[in-house]
């Protein structure tokens, strides 16, 4: 987490074969020009595209299935981590002045938007998947009640995973970050970050290699002439995440056990620092890429999209340039109203 590279950066100090303790000052000079136009950006991003998912499953799809449950539910945690960004930014570029109770509350919604954001790309997985593969039983199973079920307990594990961030962040010494007791530091630092790497990686991979490697056979089987876009659909998923969180995950490991690849002296500490804070901004902007990939790639979502912009733009032009625009923003309408009966293969949505 950024919070955690920010505690990292100001106090960490590790058992190297030296007297002087390493103080990470290119680490943080590196931070605090890298990060805060890095945050501004992914926060942009984020905010425009899951705000525009939210928009059209509540105005034009009004959650009719359990996809559109899961989607609306991975936008919100989206929209969630990216709203702590600015804060985070800032400490970067200065110091934390917002207080001890913000510093929790913000940690809370960070881990819970991350987490949570997690959780529900495993559970569109899993859905695509019974979609699919086991598509008798997913006419009972993909409803609406039971994918509001599986989203509160979703919040509920997420909720959990993230309570010993709230607990153990604090403000001190102008950071928001992590405070354990000196004995306690080092095992505490493994176990949070071993958990980040195993329900942010580990389990999500393993759970799309089985699902979507089942999803491919069935599609192969199938005589669709989209059946092809869906593959190709379903390996973009797999490579854009794996490439956009496993670099993060192989940082914070070279970070938590630098004696067992022998970076441990302070060079090594600075470069690995440098390296979280890379591969960290990468992985942050997944939340940009999910609308792309779970809405907008849909057939039917790039319509409802198509037609609220075009409403928008009728109404914007007959306002201001009536004489001009009229009859453009009609054939629009027009051209529009006959595309809505189109169909979606399921598999892309």
């Amino acid at each position: 987490f950024s919070m955690l590279t920010d505690l990292e950066l100001m106090t960490t100090t590790f058992d190297y074969d030296y007297a002087s303790p390493c103080k990470n000052e290119e680490a943080q000079k590196f931070g605090s020009q890298f990060l805060p136009p890095l945050y501004s950006l992914v926060l942009l991003f984020g905010l425009v595209g899951n705000a525009l998912v939210v928009l059209i499953l509540i105005k034009y799809k009004r959650l009719k299935n359990m996809t559109d449950i899961y989607l609306l539910n991975l936008a919100i945690s989206d929209l969630l981590f990216v709203f702590s960004l600015p804060f985070w930014a800032y400490q970067a570029a200065h110091n934390w002045i917002f207080g001890d109770v913000m510093c929790k509350i913000l940690s809370g919604i960070y881990c819970l938007g991350f987490y949570s954001g997690i959780f529900f790309i495993i559970l569109l997985t899993i859905d695509r998947y019974l979609a699919i593969v086991h598509a008798v039983f997913a006419l009972k199973a993909r409803t609406v009640v039971y994918g509001s079920l599986t989203s509160f307990a979703v919040w509920f594990v997420a909720g959990l995973a993230s309570l010993p961030m709230v607990i153990y962040y604090g403000a001190q010494e102008l950071t928001c970050s992590l405070h354990f007791s000196h004995h306690s530091q080092s095992y505490w630092n493994q176990f949070l970050t071993l958990k980040r790497i195993f329900l942010g990686l580990v389990v999500p991979l393993i759970i799309m290699i089985f699902c979507y490697t089942e999803i491919i056979r069935t599609l192969l089987r199938c005589r669709n002439e989209k059946k092809h876009k869906a593959v190709k659909l379903i390996f973009l998923i797999m490579i854009v995440y794996f490439l956009f969180w496993t670099p993060y995950s192989i940082a914070l490991l070279l970070h938590i056990f630098p004696m067992a690849v022998s970076l441990n002296n302070c060079y090594s500490s600075n470069q690995v620092l440098v390296a979280i804070q890379v591969t960290e901004s990468i992985a942050m902007i997944h939340c940009c890429i999910n609308p792309l990939i779970y809405a907008f790639a849909g057939e039917k979502f790039r319509k409802y999209l198509n037609s609220f912009f075009r409403k928008h733009i009728s109404i914007k032009c007959s306002k201001y340039c009536p004489a001009l625009y009229t009859d453009r923003c009609e054939r629009a309408s027009s051209t529009n109203t006959q595309s809505t009966g189109e169909q979606e293969f399921s598999a892309v949505l």
